[in-house]
């Protein structure tokens, strides 16, 4: 017997195992399932909605607003399966919450970078559309992003990022037994000489499908090396988590404020006072 339908996104999601309705408020993106934790303990309430391979999703609050966390696992193919499925239930705003390399010597190991656009040096953005297109942070999810890192006081950075789908000699890291791909030490110096700030691998897949469908999206990432000074320490994971989590609370307050006020988009004009 088949199916009604061959789309798997009706009803119960293929792979994320979610219905329509149950998210809420801006969805937080992690890679790593386990970071679905890191993140959740932070907030005031928590409740898992789903797990199924790589992708777990949890529901809750945060100062007071309601946000939600789906895990992605690693690169970009699995992480616009997250954005497709997401969509598709009502999920309109994404921020990517993640770990990478810096390429600039003046990005320390425990800073964040908050990224405003992306290098697409993945291939799966590329099956949705030309390659010139531009992946592109939304500039309500970035404000949201630099006001919450400046409340926490976390030390941060602001620019462009690129993504790629080898953490290895996409990155221009050796392979096994010092294997280097072609042209992989001018591409890395390439990307420094154009102020590029990082190496990791799900953002411009995320800001391209949320572009393409009139959905918001952003990335900050905490810094866990510098490719310039060779340093590596896997801390300050929580310092992306915590700004993650406090920008998707200002969002919501945002767009509270822009219905208050009659207008589409955030802007210098308004203001979040006290609250």
């Amino acid at each position: 017997m088949t199916n009604a339908s061959e789309d798997p996104s009706e009803d119960k999601q293929y792979h994320l195992g979610l219905y329509e309705g149950e998210v809420d408020g801006p969805v937080l993106l992690p890679g790593d399932p386990g970071r679905v934790d890191v993140i959740a303990d932070l907030w005031d309430s928590a409740e898992e909605l789903a797990s199924h391979r790589e992708y777990r999703s949890v529901v809750g609050e945060y100062d007071g607003e309601p946000v939600t966390v789906t895990s992605t696992g690693i690169g970009s193919p699995s992480a616009a399966i997250a954005v497709e499925e997401l969509a598709r239930v009502g999920a309109e705003t994404f921020l990517r919450v993640g770990s990478c390399g810096a390429i600039q010597r003046h990005v320390g190991v425990g800073d964040l970078v908050i990224t405003t656009g992306a290098v697409r040096q993945e291939g799966t953005s590329d099956e949705y559309v030309r390659e010139d297109y531009p992946a592109s942070a939304h500039g309500e999810v970035v404000t949201a992003l630099v006001a919450a890192a400046e409340r926490l006081g976390h030390e941060y950075h602001v620019g462009v990022t690129c993504s790629t789908d080898s953490f290895y000699t996409g990155q221009s890291r050796p392979g096994v037994d010092g294997f280097r791909a072609a042209g992989s030490d001018a591409q890395i110096e390439a990307l420094r000489e154009a102020g590029v700030l990082n190496f990791e691998m799900e953002a411009s897949a995320i800001l391209t499908l949320a572009g393409l469908y009139g959905l918001r999206s952003g990335a900050v990432c905490t810094v866990y090396a510098n490719r310039v000074t060779g340093e590596f320490r896997t801390e300050g994971q929580r310092k992306a988590a915590e700004t993650a989590s406090l920008a998707a609370a200002l969002l919501g307050r945002m767009d509270r404020i822009k219905e208050r006020e009659g207008v589409d988009r955030w802007h210098a004009g308004l203001s979040l006072g006290d609250v």
